[in-house]
């Protein structure tokens, strides 16, 4: 059997989630940095498989966690806007390019503070991903977590690991506003707190947040066991912790009845809900969290996450229906028009594509960014 058949086969039984095949595929020295025709290696077909054993048989092959495809995102990177936290470790561990960024110009760090994946965002600042680099689109982690979140105690964990690790509070994007900016405008007082430096937090809680960090699990049980649930915002907190602490154990189902039991009361648990859903790849759970939480709230936040989590699954068609919807409401918002554009252009739709660039150029002429998404657009048209 020559190279090419082997590689093909490789691709296929990772595809196919066989290890058996990979494993013997490797025996007949099938390369590991090959890559099908839309320049994806073994590795990130892995990763949006999210099977962390293939993952780790890939890496001990010296599979290339920072090989792009042909949009120019890296298993890395990959890995980390999905918040799958320990490929994200490994890759670190096998040479990941910590300052590498994607065709937005996003570092790791950067997605996951947007998607809310807060470990992820823990490991990427642990190993030193930039904190105040800025994307294309004029954004830093700072910024994406006060815009793109809710203010609610995830996003709140985000920030505040964010800003402990050095993030500049006063860093303006294109439109000149700074993270405060945003969090005055967006009603988010307790992120305006942590940006002021004067939020308070009941140390019970401090305790078992670093508790959890430090994968002190068995501590942080005793600690949420002690809580003594006489304020509603006590309640809140526990219960979300009670959530988070059993999804790093790794205790799914135990996780999804927590943010069940929240959600009645709190509609931030959604998201929460969601990303639990995601993790455990129940997608279409996934949407129907979205769409009951989008049913409920006159805010863009659950919108934008149902469009980029369509986005993420590949299903363009249906993000449209959610981008269509946030820019009719959200007119002044180019990074609206900017994903829309892009779904758009993966849908083959690039006269369309075009059309809503335009709109996110007439916002701001001077980017690059959207003139070259905008001139591929152009080619594709013609092809």
């Amino acid at each position: 059997m020559n190279g090419t058949a082997l590689e093909a086969n490789l691709l296929e039984a990772v595809n196919k989630e066989n290890q058996h095949e990979v494993e013997a595929l490797f025996a007949q020295r099938a390369a590991v940095n090959c890559a099908d025709e839309f320049g994806q290696s073994p590795l990130m077909l892995a990763v949006k498989k999210n099977n962390l054993t293939l993952v780790n048989v890939l890496l001990a092959q010296g599979a290339d966690p920072n090989q792009r495809d042909n949009t120019q995102l890296s298993p890395f990177i990959c890995a980390a806007a999905n918040g799958r936290d320990e490929m994200v470790t490994e890759m670190i561990a096998h040479g990941a390019d910590l300052p590498s960024v994607n065709r937005f110009g996003g570092t790791a760090l950067l997605p996951s503070s947007e998607k809310g994946f807060i470990r992820t965002v823990e490991i990427c600042l642990e190993a030193g991903v930039p904190v105040n680099h800025v994307n294309r689109l004029g954004w830093s982690a700072l910024l994406e977590a006060v815009i793109l979140g809710d203010g609610g105690i995830l996003y709140q964990n985000i920030i505040r690991e964010l800003l402990e690790h050095g993030a500049d509070s006063l860093q303006k994007d294109f439109d000149n506003k700074t993270p405060l900016d945003y969090a005055v405008e967006r009603g988010q007082t307790e992120v305006v707190a942590l940006i002021n430096g004067t939020a308070t937090e009941v140390p019970v809680f401090v305790a078992i947040r670093t508790a959890i960090k430090k994968n002190q699990f068995k501590e942080a049980n005793t600690l949420l066991s002690e809580v003594h649930l006489h304020e509603i915002n006590l309640q809140k907190k526990w219960i979300y912790y009670q959530g988070y602490l059993a999804e790093r154990m790794k205790e799914n189902e135990k996780a999804v009845s927590f943010y069940q039991e929240g959600l009645i009361h709190y509609p931030e648990f959604a998201f929460y809900l969601a990303n639990m859903y995601r993790k455990i790849n129940q997608p279409e759970k996934v949407l129907a969290t979205y769409d009951k939480a989008i049913a409920a709230s006159q805010d863009y936040f659950f919108r934008y996450h149902k469009s980029n989590f369509l986005r993420d699954q590949g299903r363009h068609e249906e993000a449209l229906v959610e981008m269509d919807q946030l820019v009719a409401t959200y007119p002044d918002r180019t990074d609206f028009y900017f994903h829309q554009a892009n779904s758009f252009r993966s849908s083959g739709h690039h006269q369309a594509a075009i059309k809503a660039m335009d709109e996110a150029i007439k916002r701001q002429p001077t980017n690059p960014l959207f003139s070259e998404h905008r001139t591929t657009s152009e080619q594709l048209l013609k092809s």
